[in-house]
C-alpha cells in the first residue's frame, strides 16, 4: 500500500505525505484488522496558554451576538457599544491582544457615576473584589443575589411583598453595575385598572417591581433598581413616580377607550388584520378556527368537564373562537402588544360571557414557551388545539415548512403545544380527523390545498410527539416502534411507550423481542399479501401439527383480553397478555417449517403469524426495537 514492487512511494502515498505535511520518509506502513494502511507520526509542540488565548479572545469578543450593534471613530469593528478598554490576564501576566487599536492589559474602569477612577488588577483572583471596591459588582450571581435580597427589603418598608418575576429580575441584573432599590408610589384610583395592566405598564416600559399585599393584591406602590446610590434617593423616587404617573396615565385612557367599543365591532375590525398575504385575514383564520374547534368539541367527552346548566362544549368553544383575536384591535394590546389573550379575556368577561369562555381566549395561547403553563379549561385546550392546526395546516399548505433553524411562525412550538394539551387533558381523538378538517377549511375559502400536505403534517406532528417522549427520557427505540405502529392518537401513542419502556426492563424482554422480529421478517420476505396485510383466513383443517391448533388458540384468548383492556386503559396488562404468546409462538417454529412445499399450507401458517403480527402490531412495530 503507497509503495510499488521496487519500493518507490506511489502517487497516493506522496498525496498522502502532502495532506499531512510529512515528509515521505516518514511514512510508513501499519497492519490491521481492516487491512494495510499508511500512516504519518506527527509531534505538534505545545503552546502556552496565554499565547493560545491570546490568538482566540479578539474573535470570541467580537463574535459576541447582539440585536444591534455601532461602529465609532473610524474603526472597522462593530460592538453594542464603543470598546473603551480590555482587561485580559491568566494569573497575574497580561494576555496580550489588540482589538484595532485597543489593546489588552491589566487596567479598567470603576462605576461610571459613583466612583469612575482607573483600577490596576494585578491578578485574575482579585478582581471581583477589586471591582467591588470601585462600586461594581462584576459577579452576575452575586449581583441577583443583592438585587433580590434588597428589592424583598425594600418591599417589607411599606409592608408589602415583591410580585415574582424572574425574568425581570434577569432583565434587571443585566442592567445595573451596582443596584439600588428605591420605593416609589403611585395614586390608587390606578388601582382600579386591571391588574395585568398595571404590572405590564411598570414592567415593560420601566423594567419595575409590583408589590402585592398579604392577600396577594396589588398595592400603590413600586421598586426600582437604580444603577446609582444618591444622596437624597427621595429625589430618585419623585422622578420615578412621575414617569410611572404618565405611564399609566396612558393605560387608563386606553383601557376607557377600548371599554367604549364592543366586542363585535372588534371582531369586525379584524377583517382589515392581515393573518398572512396567503392566508387571508385574521377575521379569516378565526372562522376556521371556530370551524375546528366545533369539530373538536364533538370528538370530546364534554359531560365529565361540565357543570350542569351550562351550554355544551360545542357551543362554548364556538363563542370563544369567535372572539380570541378581538382584543389584538385593542388600545391596550396596541400598547402592550404581551397582553394579547389577557385583555380579550377581560373584554369578554366585562361583556358577561361565560367564565370558561373568558378563560379559553386567555388560555388559548398557551404554552408560549417550552415547559409554559398549558390551557386549564376543557374550551381553552380545545380552542388551542384548534388555532395551533390553523396555522400549522395553513402553512404547510402554502410552503410555509420548517426547515432547519427556519421556522418563523413557529410551527415546531405550536405542535409541540398540541401534543401536550391533548395529553394532558386525555383527548383521545384522531389527529389525522382533525387536520383534514383544518385542510377541508382552508380548500373551501379558494386556498390550495396539495395532496401530500396532510400525509406532510401527519408526519411533522409525529414528529413533534416523537421528540417530546425522547426529552422525557424515553427510549429511541422504543420510541420510533410505538409510532411506525400508530400515532394518530395521543394519549394511546404515550400509554403504550409507558407499557413498552416497562417491559423493556425485565430480563426475558429480548427474547421476546427477537420472536416477534422473526414473524414480522418472515411475513415481510414472503409473497402472501393478505398475511402482509394481517387479514388472512386462517383455516385449522390445514394444520398438520398440533402447535399450529394451540397458536390458534392462545391468540383467540389473547386478542380478546387484549382488547378489553386496552378500551380500559390498562395498557402494562395488555402488554403482558401479549407477551404470553412468545411460547406458543416459538413451539410453532419448533414444530413446523412455515414455507412449507404445500402452498396452500404455507399461505395458512403464513396467515396464522399474520394474525400474531396484527395482535402485537397494535402496540408496536418490534422490528425497530435493538435487541
Amino acid at each position: 500500500v503507497g509503495f510499488d514492487e521496487k519500493g518507490k512511494p506511489t502517487i497516493a502515498a506522496k498525496k498522502f505525505a502532502e495532506k499531512v505535511k510529512v515528509p515521505l520518509s516518514k511514512i510508513t506502513v501499519k497492519e490491521t484488522k481492516k487491512g494495510s494502511y499508511l500512516c504519518a507520526k506527527k509531534t505538534d509542540r505545545g503552546v502556552s496558554s496565554r499565547k493560545l488565548l491570546g490568538s482566540i479572545l479578539p474573535e470570541v469578543i467580537l463574535s459576541t451576538p447582539f440585536p444591534k450593534t455601532m461602529r465609532w471613530a473610524d474603526l472597522s469593528i462593530a460592538f453594542a457599544r464603543p470598546i473603551h478598554s480590555i482587561t485580559a490576564l491568566l494569573g497575574d501576566k497580561i494576555i496580550s491582544f489588540s482589538i484595532e487599536n485597543i489593546k489588552s492589559g491589566r487596567y479598567t474602569y470603576g462605576h461610571s457615576f459613583m466612583n469612575p477612577v482607573r483600577v490596576k488588577i494585578n491578578n485574575s483572583k482579585d478582581y471581583v473584589e477589586t471591582m467591588r471596591s470601585v462600586n461594581v459588582i462584576v459577579d452576575i450571581r452575586q449581583r441577583r443575589k443583592f438585587i433580590e435580597s434588597e428589592i424583598v427589603k425594600a418591599a417589607s418598608k411599606v409592608g408589602g411583598t415583591v410580585l415574582q418575576d424572574e425574568e425581570l429580575l434577569d432583565i434587571v441584573t443585566n442592567l445595573v453595575e451596582y443596584p439600588a432599590p428605591v420605593v416609589g408610589k403611585f395614586e390608587t384610583k390606578f388601582l382600579d385598572l386591571p391588574s395585568e395592566i398595571l404590572i405590564t405598564a411598570m414592567r415593560e416600559h420601566q423594567k419595575y417591581f409590583a408589590v402585592i399585599d398579604k392577600k396577594g393584591k396589588l398595592m400603590s406602590c413600586f421598586i426600582a433598581v437604580n444603577n446609582t446610590i444618591t444622596k437624597d434617593m427621595g429625589l430618585v423616587a419623585t422622578g420615578h413616580e412621575r414617569v410611572i404617573r404618565a405611564r399609566l396615565s396612558d393605560a387608563q385612557f386606553f383601557y376607557d377607550s377600548d371599554l367604549d367599543v364592543s366586542n363585535d365591532n372588534r371582531v369586525e375590525k379584524l377583517k382589515g388584520v392581515l393573518f398572512q398575504a396567503k392566508l387571508g385575514s385574521m377575521y379569516e383564520k378565526i372562522l376556521r378556527v371556530h370551524g375546528v374547534a366545533e369539530f373538536i368539541a364533538e370528538r370530546v367527552d364534554s359531560g365529565l368537564h361540565l357543570e350542569k346548566g351550562m351550554p355544551d362544549l360545542k357551543m362554548q368553544a364556538g363563542k370563544a373562537a369567535m372572539l380570541c383575536k378581538a382584543d389584538l384591535v385593542s388600545q391596550v394590546v396596541g400598547e402592550f402588544p404581551k397582553l394579547q389573550g389577557v385583555m380579550g379575556r377581560v373584554y369578554a368577561a366585562i361583556a358577561g360571557e361565560l367564565p370558561t369562555v373568558s378563560a379559553a381566549i386567555e388560555e388559548h395561547y398557551r404554552p408560549t414557551r417550552s415547559g409554559g403553563n398549558l390551557p386549564e379549561t376543557v374550551t381553552g385546550a380545545v380552542l388551542s388545539i384548534a388555532d395551533k392546526i390553523d396555522s400549522i395546516c395553513g402553512c404547510f399548505s402554502v410552503g410555509f415548512i420548517p426547515t432547519g433553524a427556519s421556522d418563523p411562525y413557529a410551527l415546531r412550538r405550536q405542535g409541540i403545544g398540541i401534543i401536550q394539551i391533548i395529553n394532558d387533558k386525555g383527548f383521545s381523538f384522531s389527529i389525522r380527523d382533525i387536520i383534514e378538517k383544518s385542510l377541508t377549511l382552508l380548500s373551501a375559502k379558494g386556498i390550495k390545498v396539495k395532496n401530500d400536505v396532510a400525509d406532510k403534517v401527519y408526519t411533522f406532528l409525529k414528529n413533534r410527539m416523537a421528540h417530546l417522549l425522547s426529552e422525557q427520557g424515553y427510549s429511541k427505540d422504543i420510541i420510533a416502534a410505538v409510532i411506525s405502529a400508530s400515532a394518530d392518537n395521543v394519549p394511546d401513542v404515550y400509554n403504550r411507550t409507558v407499557a413498552l419502556e416497562k417491559l423493556k426492563t425485565k430480563e426475558d424482554f429480548e427474547p421476546l423481542a427477537i420472536t416477534f422480529k422473526r414473524v414480522v421478517n418472515i411475513i415481510k420476505k414472503s409473497d402472501n399479501k393478505k398475511a402482509a396485510g394481517m387479514t388472512g383466513e386462517v383455516d385449522e383443517k390445514l394444520f398438520e401439527h398440533e402447535s399450529e391448533s394451540a397458536l390458534l388458540s392462545a391468540h383467540k384468548k389473547v386478542e380478546r383480553k387484549v382488547s378489553d383492556k386496552m378500551s380500559q386503559d390498562f395498557y402494562d396488562q395488555a402488554l403482558l397478555d401479549i407477551a404470553s404468546l412468545r411460547d406458543a409462538v416459538d413451539a410453532f417454529f419448533d414444530g413446523v417449517m412455515v414455507m412449507a412445499e404445500n402452498k396452500n399450507i404455507q399461505n395458512n401458517r403464513l396467515s396464522l403469524l399474520g394474525r400474531i403480527a396484527a395482535l402485537f402490531g397494535k402496540f408496536a412495530d418490534f422490528s425497530k426495537i435493538s435487541t
